[in-house]
């Protein structure tokens, strides 16, 4: 197919596509994302072009961190274009033919790499059900629930609503600022505390958001696997001995901190949305016991002449 059509990175947008989704790359390019969603809403082929650029580099892909890189820019389009991209994403054939199978026992995905594809699914599934042309996400969404599949922190993607924003004023998700930057002294990643303005209005003008029981029951129980993490890594973290580190471990708690620093971001972003104080209150310790972790941790690299986390 790809001799019928061309390059699928030959294109405007499919270059664009290539060079933010380069696992080379030290965190993602926010600029060249909101450039990729603007080709595609200002081109006639620009939606179908950056999706068969988006497919060549997550199909059969095991470098999993131009997968993620290609997610993140996936996720920002949705959020910053309109229903003609949405089509090509919602689509059967794409959730199932691609996304499912990035996540299939055969390929054996890293956890974040899985848990950002299946929020990925529920957030559209949840974004798109009142669109009839759009509820391919739906039925798949569904079929994985019937087959037992967990969604991680079933509701926190729900807060971040999928929308076209005016021109001018892309939307930045905040909540994957960090995914493929563990090391958040690097120069070039991106600062929370110099947000755009684009960011800070996404994060003051959503309303609180009331969980049900049921919610509530899911979120505690993603808590405690996030507890579960930050036991294991400190005690890992207790065990190191300088100079006698075994290279597996190593490697098991470069991915903890990874995966906890993804998950703090949805805390983060749950503690000033949640209207049950309760709810809040475990929120606030969980961000606490994580902070403390990652300070450990940043001593340990610091002490330690091994690259942990580089």
């Amino acid at each position: 197919m790809e001799f019928l059509l061309g390059n699928p990175y030959s294109t405007p947008v499919g270059q664009c596509i290539e060079r933010a989704t380069d696992g080379g790359l030290q965190s993602e390019d926010w600029t060249l994302n909101i450039e990729i969603c603007d080709i595609i809403n200002e081109t006639d082929e620009g939606p179908k072009d950056a999706m068969r650029a988006l497919k060549k580099r997550l199909s059969g892909n095991r470098n999993y961190r131009e997968v993620m890189l290609a997610l993140t820019v996936l996720e920002t389009c949705v959020k910053n274009c309109g229903h003609r991209f949405h089509v090509h994403v919602a689509n059967r054939d794409f959730i199932d033919g691609v996304m499912v199978k990035i996540i299939s026992p055969k390929a054996n995905p890293p956890t974040i790499v899985q848990d950002k594809v299946l929020s990925l699914i529920q957030s559209w599934a949840d974004a798109f059900r009142s669109s009839p042309d759009l509820t391919g996400v739906v039925h798949i969404y569904e079929e994985l629930k019937r087959k037992g599949v967990e969604f991680p922190m079933a509701d926190l993607d729900a807060l971040s609503p999928i929308h076209t924003p005016q021109r001018g004023t892309p939307e930045v998700d905040p909540a994957m600022m960090k995914y493929l930057a563990p090391n958040t002294s690097a120069a070039g990643a991106p600062k929370p505390s110099q947000p755009t303005p684009a960011v800070t209005q996404a994060s003051n003008i959503p309303s609180p958001v009331t969980a049900t029981p049921e919610q509530i029951a899911r979120l505690r129980s993603e808590l405690d696997i996030v507890r579960g993490n930050i036991k294991v890594m400190s005690e890992m973290l207790t065990e190191l001995v300088p100079g006698k580190e075994d290279g597996s471990d190593l490697e098991l708690l470069q991915e903890l901190n990874r995966t906890c620093r993804a998950m703090q971001q949805r805390v983060v972003e749950l503690i000033s949305r949640v209207s049950n104080e309760e709810v809040t209150e475990e929120l606030l310790h969980v961000n606490d016991d994580l902070n403390n972790i990652f300070l450990r941790y940043e001593r340990c690299i610091q002490s330690k002449p091994v690259s942990l986390g580089q």
